[in-house]
């Protein structure tokens, strides 16, 4: 008897169970996924709809449009593409300063900016070189001629020939002519301005020393040629470009290597005619 209750009891249970399972599914819970990645993932998981927004859709800039759970569709939703919701623009910590439109008065320019440089000719005129040439003169050989006007210094040689050298001569105001000797001779001489040129030369703005020692920098060269008792000389120079020009106080310049060559061929007490 017993065991025929428990028989009929499972098969009871087995018929009894799927269909209170059906009825349990039967209609199943609202579960709604937000659209918005920055809601939660599931907004509602059964009991009744409440009025939480489920997402927030842009209308317009500046302005947000709210969608209640309520006004969706149960059925066939469809999920729409995310888009970002409008928020008023952050301002920058720092702004950039505005930019000036005022415009600055130009800054005066000075003379020395405007004034032009002073052409230097770093190599000479082919008739400033030295060079052997025909010279018919009345001197003997070994005598020295200073073509002034030309610019030119004659070495008289044997046979109707002189060795030529350009030479600088003095400028206006400084210009003479005459006829003395060698009367000394010296390698890299040191300068002793005279008095009136230091004088001449501070009127100006340019202060000169009292003595400078020989060397590459001093204006008179690698040689000198003194003058009879005079303060003329034919000696080198420390700026070549300016051979063939009238630019001297009145000496009588060269080159140093044309000097040089001048000085090994005449000796103290040659003749030095000035034209």
């Amino acid at each position: 008897m017993k065991k025929m209750l428990l028989i009929t009891a499972g098969l009871l249970a087995a018929f009894t169970w799927p269909a209170l399972a059906n009825d349990r599914y039967r209609e199943r819970p609202p579960v709604v996924v937000s659209p918005d990645l920055t809601a939660p993932w599931i907004l509602q998981l059964g009991g009744q709809v409440q009025q939480a927004p489920a997402y927030r859709a842009p209308a317009q800039q500046g302005q947000v449009r709210v969608i209640y759970r309520n006004q969706m569709p149960a059925q066939g939703y469809q999920r729409q593409a995310y888009q970002p919701r409008y928020a008023p623009a952050r301002q920058p910590l720092l702004a950039p300063r505005p930019q000036s439109t005022q415009i600055r008065p130009a800054q005066p320019v000075q003379a020395a900016a405007v004034r032009p440089a002073p052409v230097i000719r770093s190599q000479l005129e082919p008739q400033f070189l030295p060079q052997m040439v025909d010279y018919q003169t009345e001197q003997a050989p070994g005598t020295i001629v200073i073509d002034t006007n030309n610019r030119f210094l004659y070495l008289v040689m044997e046979g109707g020939k002189a060795k030529r050298y350009g030479v600088g001569v003095g400028k206006p105001g400084f210009e003479w002519a005459g006829e003395h000797k060698v009367t000394r001779k010296a390698e890299w001489p040191s300068w002793h301005p005279p008095k009136e040129m230091i004088e001449r030369e501070a009127a100006k703005g340019h202060f000169l020393p009292v003595k400078m020692e020989g060397g590459p920098e001093n204006p008179l060269g690698a040689r000198a040629l003194y003058l009879g008792s005079t303060l003329y000389r034919i000696h080198g120079t420390n700026a070549p470009w300016t051979i063939g020009s009238a630019v001297s106080s009145g000496c009588i310049r060269m080159r140093n290597e044309d000097v040089t060559d001048l000085y090994g061929r005449v000796n103290v007490g040659t003749k030095v005619i000035v034209m």
